[in-house]
């Protein structure tokens, strides 16, 4: 009986509008076959609204026109960590990578390895035809000793190229995946058994058992130039002496952990907040803000952040703490985004801060461009004014490095006196009492620094009520 095949689209549309039912890839391809199993494994268990699927870079890169679920697209290699970060932040939904040889076993290759040996959950559909196949049939880690392709004319040197990656056995050395096996499309019996296996490692994500992979050998008829009745046979005869069909381990029916799952209070973990965290709690009403403090290395700027940060956890808000330096400890280039908000945050990255906090004049020049229309730049008043900032936003200039020479005698307590005329003119909404508790906290190591960073504190709010508010 011939039937169409469950979990697909019911037509697949182009960007350009158009409907069909024909797929793009090559007369004789696996990938096609590959999908069906896939699509149709996702429907008869009934998880196809709870699955994602990472399209690839290559012959896949379109597979989000195919499949009925969720769907998200990859860079070239990273189908792993994209996969990571989906099952960490869904936890209990089935997550789905699926690669080429170059995806996986060239430029991707470090990123799949340390997602296996973390024992990440989720399915990677691993296709093996033993060449780069979207980009003109050029070797691949893949490539069987002696094959000709567009960049081995002559064939496969090992001497000089190495020897074919085999990815399940090496896989197959590390402790945490759960399932791996090796399977072909080139013929009905291979298919069934492929169908089995692709099977199994879907059913391993819906019961959250762990990682799983699933190597798929398939014909490329296009760039190993034979018509498709050749190329399987020669995935049969010649691929298979090089990688084995079978099951190298099956832990399936062990206990395992539950799926990993970051907790809504991971600021806890990242900052080591000391029990000052409480789980957040979701607020609709409460606008996201996106802070960046921007300096040089030792100015205090990535500590300026991590202390509103950690206010903001005790708060019980959503937070997020980003920093980025350079390789210099000290003097180099240094900043920090920061996110406040009322419900999951989906990036830590701030492109666009409502507020930036500038302490030199290169963080200055370098940010005040990106600043969101609205926002506000508060800057220590020793910088220089030689941007144009765009249009809306507030530039304040405040004396922060004079004020902690001033009351404590060391310019390094600038990022103190810039807390407390954040605090002062509400470019953070947090209560003092909890920011003031996190900048004690933040000298928990040395407390005889506690109270000149007090005095700056206080001096610094009692200048911006009289000049700025």
């Amino acid at each position: 009986m011939i039937r169409r095949a469950q979990g697909f689209y019911e037509h697949f549309v182009r960007k350009d509008g158009t409907k069909t039912r024909s797929t793009h890839y090559c007369a004789g391809c696996g990938h096609g076959i590959i999908h069906k199993l896939i699509a149709e494994a996702m429907a008869e268990l009934g998880i196809q609204d709870e699955s994602v699927f990472i399209s690839p870079v290559g012959c896949a890169v379109f597979c989000y026109y195919y499949f009925d679920c969720g769907n998200v697209g990859s860079a070239h290699g990273r189908v792993s960590a994209v996969a990571t970060g989906l099952a960490r932040s869904l936890p209990g939904k089935v997550i789905i990578g699926y690669q080429g040889d170059g995806g996986l076993g060239a430029i991707g290759f470090n990123n799949a390895f340390q997602a296996a040996n973390r024992g990440e959950h989720f399915a990677m559909f691993f296709v093996n035809n033993a060449l780069y196949a979207m980009t003109g049939g050029q070797m691949a880690p893949t490539t069987l000793p002696g094959q000709r392709t567009t960049t081995t004319p002559w064939g496969r040197d090992v001497v000089t190229t190495g020897n074919p990656l085999k990815v399940c056995e090496v896989f197959d050395q590390l402790e945490s995946p759960v399932y791996i096996e090796r399977v072909s499309v080139a013929d009905t019996k291979r298919i069934m058994q492929a169908r089995k296996a692709i099977r199994k490692a879907l059913e391993i994500q819906r019961d959250g058992k762990g990682y799983a992979l699933v190597e798929i050998l398939s014909p490329c008829p296009t760039n190993m130039h034979m018509d498709p009745v050749k190329a399987a046979q020669f995935t049969i005869d010649d691929m298979e002496p090089i990688f084995p069909l079978g099951c190298l381990r099956d832990r399936s029916g062990e206990p395992t952990a539950t799926p990993m799952a970051i907790p809504r209070s991971t600021i806890t973990e990242v900052i080591g907040a000391d029990g000052n965290s409480r789980d957040p709690v979701i607020d609709p009403d409460l606008t996201e803000q996106g802070l960046k403090f921007s300096g040089f290395g030792g100015q205090g700027i990535l500590s300026l952040g991590l202390i509103i940060a950690k206010a903001a956890s005790a708060s019980g808000r959503f937070v997020s703490w980003f920093p980025s330096y350079g390789p210099e400890q000290r003097g180099g280039s240094a900043s920090c985004s920061v996110i406040i908000g009322g419900r999951d945050i989906g990036s830590p990255i701030v492109d666009s801060p409502d507020v930036l906090v500038a302490m030199n004049q290169q963080a200055f020049e370098r940010f005040v461009p990106t600043v969101a229309i609205d926002g506000t730049v508060l800057y220590d008043e020793s910088i220089p004014v030689t941007v144009t900032a765009p249009e809306g936003v507030s530039l304040i200039a405040f004396p922060a490095t004079r004020l902690a020479i001033e009351q404590g005698g060391v310019s390094k307590a600038a990022n103190t006196a810039l807390l407390g005329a954040m605090t002062e003119m509400g470019l953070i909404d947090l209560p003092e009492d909890v920011v003031v508790e996190m900048l004690k906290d933040s000298f928990a190591a040395k407390p005889e620094l506690i109270p000149k960073n007090m005095e700056i504190f206080q001096a610094a709010k009692d200048w911006a009520r009289e000049h700025l508010c």
